[in-house]
């Protein structure tokens, strides 16, 4: 049974005239691998910050083991902190500044020769104790950071996008290494990221937000599988969102055409939103369609074409290993349990339609959020 460490009880954080955190409510289990998942300006980094205690809450609890902890200082709570920009002190050699912490809290030396050769073994860096910082690669200067902040045994460890300044196959690695460090160790890791690949790949729970609200809270699989609204549903992978009628339990309709589904739960002929992902459409011939629709763009992505087709004005997302080329036209297929159903929300029909896809815009929305790490 997992244990309850931290409890965020109805935080509320406001600057001035914006309203940062709109009265959350979330708990966080001893051991878990918890990340803050949203876009720039979400209010991910302001929740870490108020759990570390470099900010308070305009109004709100936050307790730790059962005690409120607002007025306790960031030195004395049991929590440690591994930030974007590693602020490692390039005048001591990785050993002293892995050891730094524990000289403080005046560790006997024998104790800190011992902790400091575990970390860096832990984070693979053994022997690299004499090195200069500045010899070292990002992700090497990365790894010295987690060993410092894991040196001092916290209880939890929060990290705030540790790895946004690393190139994506060394982010990728690192993902899997921090995976490893946190299931090694057995602390509480809190994770803030804007990407959702580092949330899917490397958390137990994934809390998905926007603009200070919680939107979603639940396992990578049933964020991806299962969304909440249409928001969570376009920011984890990519979604066709259509409008549809839930004509009973297990039949929906769009297009004026009826498909069969697993959902149930609806009013009759309650109005929702549907998505369809795109690796769960299968292209048939036109005959064999339940829609047909025409290939307006084809991009090669490698493991599989990204195929853009419209349906009636509406342009879906397609992801196959079958290349269909521009202009043709194809059916296309759904099983059952490829139709995903959720209520309207204030996000309906804002996301969903690809007519304005291109990878360069995607790139350019990253390259974006990269440079917006403030919140």
């Amino acid at each position: 049974m997992a244990k309850e460490l931290i409890r965020l009880s109805d935080l509320y954080m406001q600057f001035d005239d914006d309203v940062i955190l709109d009265h959350i409510d979330l708990y966080i289990n001893d051991k878990e691998f918890l990340t803050l998942l949203g876009p720039s300006g979400c209010g991910k980094t302001t929740t870490l910050r108020i759990i570390g205690g470099f900010q308070k809450p305009t109004s709100g609890d936050v307790f730790f083991d059962g005690k409120r902890i607002n007025d306790m200082p960031p030195y004395k709570r049991k929590i440690n902190t591994v930030f974007q920009k590693y602020a490692l002190f390039t005048h001591m050699n990785i050993f002293e500044n892995v050891a730094f912490g524990l000289r403080i809290a005046k560790v006997p030396e024998p104790e800190i020769q011992t902790r400091v050769e575990e970390a860096l073994e832990l984070v693979n860096l053994a022997g690299y104790g004499k090195r200069a910082v500045d010899s070292l690669s990002g992700g090497q200067q990365q790894r010295v950071a987690i060993a410092r902040a894991i040196v001092n045994r916290p209880q939890v460890l929060l990290l705030d996008e540790p790895l946004g300044a690393l190139d994506l196959k060394l982010r990728k690695d690192m993902q899997v290494e921090l995976k490893r460090i946190q299931q090694q160790v057995g602390i509480t890791f809190i994770y803030v990221t804007h990407d959702q690949e580092e949330a899917l790949t490397m958390s137990d729970t994934v809390v998905v937000m926007d603009k200070g609200n919680i939107q979603q809270i639940g396992t990578p699989q049933d964020i991806y599988n299962e969304p909440k609204n249409a928001f969570v549903a376009d920011f984890i992978g990519e979604s066709n969102i259509i409008d549809g009628i839930m004509v009973q339990d297990g039949v929906i309709q769009m297009y004026g055409k009826k498909f069969p589904c697993l959902d149930s739960g609806f009013a009759p002929n309650e109005p929702v939103d549907v998505v369809v992902r795109p690796e769960d459409i299968d292209i048939v011939p036109v005959e064999q369609g339940q829609l047909t629709g025409t290939v307006t763009e084809v991009t090669f992505k490698g493991m599989h074409y990204d195929i853009i087709v419209d349906f009636q004005g509406f342009k879906w997302l397609i992801q196959t290993t079958d290349y269909s080329p521009e202009g043709a036209k194809i059916g296309v297929k759904i099983d059952p349990d490829g139709f995903h159903i959720m209520k309207k929300s204030r996000y309906s029909g804002m996301f969903g339609d690809y007519s304005s896809y291109s990878s360069e815009y995607d790139e350019l929305n990253e390259d974006r959020e990269a440079d917006d790490d403030e919140e």
